[in-house]
């Protein structure tokens, strides 16, 4: 296999280029491969006969096809069942096998093909320790702070690099502007990844663990410089092995009680110390910024090249009712309640030889609540130190969703079924087994925390009639969406990745039909707006009463009006579409000539109210009916993910952890 470089034009901080995975690699993350590719890569398996294939239901997006004629006007109520998540394109006929979905953004350019990489050269069996020794992993950390390395284990932070939306993202990025996007995405992703200077050829399988951690414990504990509003990734972690010391939040009192006890309690502060005992760090320091919100608008205020304020939840932060109160980002994000600044736990900060050591002190929690939720493998997310006797690549190929290692499987494994190593041993499937479903429970617990996290910033109230409920006639209703939250926009965060917050509501009538809704989604997963392959091609009636408060970026035709577009380019004569700076003020203005965005969302203690009209053809039977709603959270919209490759299995995981938020019912008489 051949690897391929995209050639680096410009860095902004360090002359590197990164992350680019292997045909075989991406296939199996889903990180780099288009879906056509990966469809015909697993056919070839299944017929030689390599791989199982996952029983059951191979919908693509789970459920029944929502907007088919007869079904927009019956099937289940709203609040039950998978049927808003759509149908399999492939299943539903819409798309041939191999081929990828007509998209109406295909003007921008042809999808790029990726070159067969070659192998990875063999590892230098000392870079784990060198590694180790510069840049301690959240492994080592875990044995004096084992609660704090569970919450972050499973938080947005350890799950910024091994991403696959995030790969699929800056590889895409990185084609469309041949290079010159260099490392900016990755300074804020992996810092580590950043400083080591991994080339983007290697694949993030092959890289250090303390790589594939993201945002780990040093990215923010080994920083010992203030760099204000500094933005783009703007900090630098301090080389040096676990003995180093780290900054923290109080004066150290307990690390230095730890320090002067280090033999009674069987310590190492030094790498001279030999033998058995806890190694930690030698001392602590007092580092204000974790103290204040400013520490997080290093990578949470972020203006991409060609001005356009990307990330931008900070800058909302800074101007809201919250940050003039003196509440911090922390006391909502790292609290003991999700999204409110209700206090925090109290407990111990460390455990030394299994028992709590120190005082009782304020506990800031380290899943950084927030909306997001993985759609990588179980087995590579959340970290987990038992998964660590298989590889991420050996964890790939283990089908968990045909059910190897479950009772039920095993018993039912015939001699001429064939798995790849190491899983063609029964007791290895098992032990897998085991570790996927503990991974499971702790991405179920992270996504009800985001929802408690959304919900404490949004409500809805209503519905709210403007017209009188009579048969024959059209109904005129209206909902009051808030957002509750002092902190900042709802939504928020980063713009470019497109989020989407959308109201759903469906009409009930009293044979139990579903006889009208707003909110839908088509056969692909997306709302009928103007993103949608079926509206565009008149399968699906465009949903004209769609509420979404999506913010987009817009660009301006050469000729016409301005459009929406799923990513950014600074657009210029020439055939590459390099990235410049903007020729004028862009810092002050926020967006380059030509592009801007398109904001929906809804400013801090404020609200927008949504209006509905629903025609008299489906309000002809007297008697009761019912009016279903419910906010609805999306992290990617689905043609965004088509448009950078994202693979059947990553769509198919974005809309199963779909969150629903806010869902009510009411019932009302029609006379």
């Amino acid at each position: 296999m051949r690897q391929i470089a995209i050639p680096l034009i410009c860095a902004g901080f360090a002359t590197i280029t990164w992350l680019s995975l292997s045909a075989d690699d991406s296939s199996r993350l889903q990180l780099a491969r288009p879906v056509r590719i990966a469809a015909a890569q697993s056919d070839r398996l299944a017929n030689e006969g390599k791989l199982q294939r996952p029983r059951g239901d191979d919908d693509l997006l789970g459920g029944d096809d929502l907007l088919i004629a007869d079904d927009l006007l019956g099937g289940d109520d709203l609040l039950g069942g998978d049927d808003l998540l759509g149908g399999d394109p492939m299943a539903d006929g819409l798309l041939s096998e191999g081929a990828m979905p007509s998209d109406p953004l295909d003007y921008l350019g042809p999808k790029p093909e990726l070159a067969k990489p070659e192998a990875s050269p063999a590892k230098d069996p000392h870079e784990a320790l060198w590694t180790e020794n510069c840049y301690p992993s959240a492994e080592t950390c875990r044995s004096c702070h084992p609660k704090h390395y569970d919450e972050w284990s499973v938080s947005s932070h350890a799950y910024a690099v091994i991403s696959p939306m995030f790969q699929r993202f800056e590889q895409v990025m990185q084609e469309y502007t041949q290079g010159t996007v260099g490392s900016f995405c990755m300074r804020c992703h992996s810092p580590v990844a950043t400083q080591l200077e991994i080339p983007r050829t290697t694949s993030v399988l092959d890289m250090p663990p303390v790589v594939r951690e993201g945002v780990t414990c040093i990215s923010c504990h080994r920083v010992n410089e203030h760099y204000w509003r500094g933005s783009n990734g703007d900090r630098r972690i301090e080389p040096g092995d676990i003995h180093q010391p780290v900054g923290g939040g109080s004066c150290g009192t307990g690390v230095a009680e730890a320090v002067a006890k280090a033999d009674e309690l069987k310590l190492k502060t030094s790498p001279h110390q030999t033998g058995p005992g806890q190694a930690m760090h030698s001392g602590s320091f007092f580092y204000e910024p974790l103290t204040k919100s400013d520490l997080c608008v290093s990578c949470h205020q972020v203006a991409v090249h060609p001005g356009i304020g990307l990330e931008i939840v900070h800058a909302q932060y800074r101007h809201g009712p919250a940050a003039a109160k003196g509440i911090s980002c922390q006391d909502c994000h790292m609290g003991a309640v999700p999204g409110k600044p209700d206090g925090y736990e109290y407990c111990h900060a460390a455990v030394i030889n299994e028992k709590p050591f120190g005082e009782v002190k304020k506990h800031s929690n380290h899943t950084f609540w927030g909306p997001g939720y993985s759609i990588a493998h179980p087995g590579v997310f959340p970290h987990n130190p038992k998964a660590k006797q298989f590889t991420p690549r050996q964890w790939l190929d283990f089908d968990y969703r045909a059910g190897w290692g479950t009772d039920e499987f095993e018993q039912s494994v015939t001699p001429d079924m064939h798995f790849p190593a190491p899983w063609d041993n029964t007791d290895d499937r098992r032990d897998a087994r085991r570790i996927i479903a503990a991974n499971q429970q702790k991405i179920d617990e992270k996504r009800s925390s985001a929802v408690i996290t959304l919900e404490a910033g949004v409500d809805v109230k209503g519905p709210f009639f403007l017209s009188e409920p009579r048969s024959g006639t059209p109904l005129k209703i209206a909902y009051q969406v808030s957002n509750t939250s002092e902190g900042h926009n709802l939504p928020t965060g980063s713009l470019g990745a497109q989020p989407q917050l959308w109201l759903n509501v469906a009409l009930i009538d009293p044979d139990g039909r579903r006889v009208w809704e707003s909110g839908y989604l088509d056969s692909m997963g997306d709302l009928a707006d103007m993103n949608s392959v079926d509206v565009a091609q008149g399968r699906v009636p465009r949903d004209k009463d769609l509420f979404n408060l999506q913010t987009k970026f817009l660009i301006n035709n050469v000729r016409g009006t301005d459009r929406e577009v799923a990513l950014p380019v600074n657009f210029s004569v020439d055939p590459i579409p390099f990235l410049r700076p903007g020729a004028v003020p862009v810092s002050v203005l926020n967006h380059p000539p030509l592009i801007r965005m398109e904001a929906h969302s809804i400013a801090p203690l404020d609200h927008r109210t949504p209006k509905y009209h629903i025609p008299a053809s489906v309000i002809q039977k007297k008697g009761p009916y019912r009016l279903s709603v419910r906010m609805r959270s999306r992290m990617e919209p689905n043609y965004f993910m088509r448009q950078i490759h994202s693979t059947p299995d990553m769509i198919r995981r974005m809309n199963e952890n779909m969150l629903d938020l806010r869902t009510r019912s009411h019932t009302f008489i029609v006379r």
